[in-house]
């Protein structure tokens, strides 16, 4: 079995690579140059500002296995507690030629499941008590084929990346404006009238630059996982049962519980929106049913060739 988990039996996919690049390299660009301007703008307080930049980027990559399993409620379940789950797991990352990654689960009806880590070795794939509930067996392969090949192609840590820079660039605003950095005796009143309109301005810019792009990296690498979990198990099938099923369950959590986890669209197997929501978000993190089933129904047809 593969140790590095670089090269795996999922399907590479060019166009998703090509994407996560462009999307890290404008998005570090911005950040760079944000975090340039604030230390030009606030000389006296730039040792602080690359302290906590750099400190909070991080502890973002760093821990992010861990912060988002907390933030959803999951913990790490062992094989005697999970054996189906664990064994599907087994045979698909057997199949796949990859590490194993941790397996959690969330006590939670909604059906979904993610997947998070900086890289394969420290991963985590989680789902939920209510998809395990509402799947049957060859369902619930697709769908965690589909979560292990975002392990596989490492697009989970780029979005993990991608997401908390623009958080971070709002956060940096609110602690030099809040912070007393503007308001100091070395600052002359004109500069800090100045930077106190020019920082939240850029701030706003980095964004929703970074908000558009993680939205199209988001879209196209949840098709990339649906065709490379149908390519790896042979069954698009079963993942288009699964998606139907899962779109369909999701509609009827109550809405309190759905806003509570649209935070963390990204990360899901399918977005926690309700059917009105889901067909009039402008800005969504998946694409449409329609487009994913399509998608399959191709490949389908391509295997049965």
């Amino acid at each position: 079995m593969s140790s590095s988990g670089q090269h795996t039996r999922f399907a590479p996919d060019r166009g998703l690579t090509g994407r996560m690049v462009a999307t890290m390299f404008v998005i570090g660009l911005l950040y760079v140059g944000f975090t340039g301007l604030l230390i030009a703008l606030l000389r006296g307080a730039w040792p602080l500002i690359v302290l906590i930049s750099g400190g909070l980027f991080v502890a973002q990559f760093w821990f992010s296995d861990k912060i988002t399993e907390r933030a959803m409620g999951a913990h790490q379940v062992t094989p005697e507690q999970y054996p189906q789950l664990h064994g599907t797991i087994d045979r698909l990352c057997a199949l796949a030629d990859m590490p194993k990654p941790r397996v959690a689960v969330a006590d939670n009806d909604m059906p979904n499941a993610f997947a998070t880590g900086r890289n394969p070795q420290n991963a985590v794939v989680c789902v939920t008590t209510g998809l395990l509930r509402r799947l049957e067996p060859e369902e619930l392969e697709g769908v965690l084929a589909h979560e292990l090949s975002h392990v596989a192609h490492r697009d989970v840590a780029v979005m993990t990346v991608a997401g908390f820079l623009g958080v971070l660039a709002g956060a940096m605003t609110r602690i030099a404006m809040y912070g007393g950095f503007l308001g100091g005796r070395n600052n002359n009143d004109q500069n800090a009238a100045i930077a106190a309109l020019i920082i939240p301005l850029v701030s706003m810019v980095v964004y929703a630059i970074s908000f558009l792009l993680t939205r199209l990296l988001s879209r196209y690498r949840e098709l990339a996982a649906d065709r490379a979990a149908a390519q790896l198990t042979g069954r698009p099938s079963a993942l288009a049962s699964a998606l139907t099923k899962v779109t369909g369950q999701i509609a009827a959590i109550p809405s309190k519980d759905l806003r509570q986890a649209q935070p963390y669209n990204a990360f899901y197997f399918a977005p926690a929106l309700s059917a009105r929501d889901a067909a009039t978000q402008l800005f969504s993190t998946h694409p449409t049913l329609e487009k994913r089933l399509a998608q399959l129904a191709k490949i389908s047809e391509q295997l049965g060739r």
